[in-house]
């Protein structure tokens, strides 16, 4: 019996079979998408414990669904009946801060934030910031190559993984990448296995690249009448040779909940905000913004005068998703578009919800093109989520026919599989199922995600 081979692999702290906790663990925050229910919940606290518990699933067949903080938002941490979670959450150490080599090593459950702070006394920092940078985990950071506010600049999670210890489908523990600067010996599995969602394996140790923290940066606010107006501001930016640490957009749906949630001041006659930062030093930089958003058409700049207040634009922008939340169950949206395309984007999300009659608010990367459009819904009333999941689906369409992509940094899960196979053409779907059934022949590792499971196929 799978719970007795189990129980006789690992350590019983480490298992947990309470119906309320394996409830509680059953997805992640991705509203509407479907959970199931899972058998058991392993809270490893080491490689060796994954490598077991791993094995002795594969023995039984049983599903596995890896997990980190459940911060996602398309169901990549989402039970199967009868599956084995697997949570790394507990996986929390810090092993290594190595100041001249630039890296660290840590365990899966280390959340990213904590990264920075204890490489700050180095003078180092690990940039990849997602919103939830003070609660996500890196290991599902890097599980859904996860990006950020700086990408803009700085890029987002694979440009800073340098190596990877891994537990694959059979329990059997790998090592790839290296700690050295440079290196292209071999395969990059290291990259494979960075955004495969937990499908391919199971990471248990990452090897990061650490980066002098910047300059404390000069920032801006951007008023604008409308979104195009400023999409207009940002593909000149982008044409102008500018380089932002940060260029986010924020939308008047968002600036009203963001106010209401928590008073700031922000301007909710404003059809768009965008939030541009420097972290050259050089004001002349920041000023180029400025003009440039002027030329775009912005009706005010407001230029943050110390620290304080740039610190407060920013958590502005952090506070858009759950201020939203407020406003009923939120289907989150994750496009991104060519630069140039991001003014046409912005108007199709708005005729989306026109046509749908749902309350679509966007934030977005702005300086990627990559837009989070979160649509509003009832979820106690059928007829508004089906409105919502036809505006989602319209968004998806409109992102591929601009040239885009369905996921700039959430990663596919559950919400957006089928939408994956749209984007990627026959050949390429058939070498991801290749390298699945390679690495995983069974299909035990986080089934239905990313792939749909061979069950599941007709």
């Amino acid at each position: 019996m799978f719970l007795d081979d189990l129980r006789a692999a690992v350590d019983a702290s480490v298992i947990v079979t309470d119906p309320d906790v394996l409830a509680a663990h059953s997805r992640d925050e991705a509203d509407l998408c479907e959970s199931g229910q899972p058998l058991v919940l392993v809270r490893p606290k080491n490689t060796a414990d994954v490598s077991m518990a791993v094995k002795v699933a594969a023995e039984h067949g049983v599903p596995v669904v890896p997990q980190g903080a459940r911060t996602g938002l398309a169901g990549g941490a989402n039970a199967v009946d009868g599956c084995m979670l697997l949570s790394t959450a507990a996986m929390n150490e810090i092993r290594e801060i190595d100041p001249v080599n630039r890296l660290a090593v840590v365990q899966p459950g280390v959340v990213n934030a904590e990264i920075s702070r204890a490489a700050a006394k180095h003078g180092l920092r690990y940039a990849p910031d997602p919103g939830s940078f003070e609660s996500s985990t890196i290991g599902g950071n890097v599980a859904t190559n996860a990006g950020g506010m700086c990408c803009v600049k700085y890029g987002v999670t694979d440009g800073y993984v340098l190596g990877l210890q891994v537990v694959l489908a059979n329990g059997e523990v790998m090592r790839c990448g290296r700690r050295t600067a440079k290196g292209v010996a071999g395969y990059d599995l290291t990259r494979l296995f960075t955004g495969s969602e937990g499908t391919l394996g199971v990471i248990t140790e990452i090897t990061v690249r650490l980066t002098p923290i910047p300059r404390q940066a000069l920032t801006l606010a951007a008023v604008f009448p409308s979104t195009t107006a400023a999409g207009r501001a940002v593909t000149a930016i982008t044409a102008a040779g500018a380089q932002p640490s940060l260029l986010e957009l924020i939308d008047q749906v968002h600036l009203k909940a963001i106010e209401d949630h928590r008073p700031m001041g922000l301007d909710t006659e404003a059809a768009a905000m965008l939030l541009a930062a420097c972290d050259t030093g050089i004001e002349s930089d920041l000023a180029e913004i400025e003009r440039l958003c002027e030329e775009s058409g912005a009706t005010e700049v407001y230029r943050a005068t110390d620290a304080a207040e740039a610190e407060a634009l920013l958590a502005a922008r952090r506070l858009a998703y759950p201020a939203m939340e407020k406003l009923g169950t939120i289907i989150v949206d994750d496009i991104a578009v060519p630069r140039d395309r991001l003014a046409e984007a912005l108007d199709g999300v708005a005729a989306a919800s026109r046509r749908n009659g749902v309350t679509i608010g966007v934030i977005a990367h702005a300086g990627d093109g990559n837009l989070h459009p979160n649509i509003v819904v009832d979820g106690q009333d059928p007829s508004s989520v089906v409105a919502g999941r036809t505006a989602f689906d319209e968004i998806m369409e409109l992102a591929l026919a601009l040239g885009g992509t369905c996921s700039g940094e959430h990663g596919v899960g559950l919400l957006k599989r089928d939408w994956l196979a749209e984007e990627a053409d026959a050949v390429n779907m058939r070498v991801h199922r290749a390298v699945k059934d390679a690495l995983d022949p069974a299909g035990i590792l986080n089934p239905g995600k990313v792939l749909r499971a061979r069950r599941e196929i007709v």
